[in-house]
């Protein structure tokens, strides 16, 4: 791997079985496809230790706090709870919170309450979303407008909707997270969002261990495969992928100000 690329995988959950169990083994497997960074991303409060225990133990992880909008088992912080977690410094962004439609049933506006809540609390400590979306990109909207997501912004991870929802994203100042989901055959509508987002705004993930891309497709997802997303928007792009991997590690670490960058914590 030529030793001048660098990328950044945006979005993982390396604290789920069975990442947890090789976190040296990802990180080195990741740093040979000249991965350097990644954002462990809380979904509950229950594991959110795990996360944050991993910024601690390495640089180049930083952390979030949030409750996923399935999460019904475990605690349904408050505005304050989410505050006090927020203000640990390793703490880069709030999240992920949002809306799905497709795992949930019945009246869901307890989603819609805690996704308000995290919105708040983002305000609060002026730090970035980290946006869940499925099957509710209307309601989704409407919140981020209605509660003035837009102050803090953030990103829309994992986006699978076509472009007149990314353009009302963009419009409100947020940035366009793609995962392997941009490799699959089936995504020609998403394909088409990559090709028209703009160069300063999108990131790239890989939701490990979950949506692998091609071609692992089907397998479990690690941080290291998030170079064939970089790789799939080049030729998308009609770029080359060193593009890719520069452009949206910049834009990482100027959405996400407090991750610090390696060669910025050594001077």
């Amino acid at each position: 791997m030529d030793s001048s690329l660098q990328f950044v995988d945006s979005h993982c959950h390396i604290n789920f079985e069975p990442l947890s169990e090789r976190v040296g083994e990802l990180l080195a497997l990741a740093q040979e496809n000249s991965v350097d960074y990644f954002l462990c991303v809380s979904v509950n409060l229950e594991d959110y230790p795990q996360v944050l225990a991993l910024a601690r133990s390495h640089d180049n992880i930083f952390a979030s706090v949030g409750v996923h909008p399935n999460e019904r088992e475990g605690q349904d912080p408050t505005v304050e709870e989410l505050v006090a977690l927020a203000t640990d410094p390793l703490v880069v962004a709030i999240g992920e919170t949002g809306l799905d439609y497709f795992r949930s049933e019945g009246d869901l506006d307890w989603q819609r309450q805690r996704f308000t809540r995290h919105i708040e609390a983002a305000r609060c400590v002026a730090k970035p979303l980290i946006i869940h979306s499925r099957d509710a990109a209307a309601d989704t909207l409407k919140i981020m407008v209605q509660e003035r997501a837009s102050e803090v912004t953030g990103v829309m991870h994992c986006f699978a909707e076509d472009w007149e929802v990314a353009k009302a994203a963009l419009d409100l100042g947020f940035y366009i997270s793609f995962s392997g989901i941009v490799t699959f055959k089936s995504a020609g509508i998403l394909r088409e969002v990559a090709r028209k987002v703009p160069a300063d705004r999108m990131l790239i993930e890989t939701d490990a261990p979950y949506l692998a891309p091609v071609p692992h497709r089907g397998k479990i997802n690690e941080p290291a495969y998030v170079y064939h997303v970089a790789e799939c928007l080049a030729e998308v792009r009609n770029t080359c992928v060193e593009e890719i991997g520069e452009q949206t590690t910049d834009n990482f670490f100027n959405l996400f100000p407090l991750a610090i960058p390696l060669k910025a914590q050594t001077c």
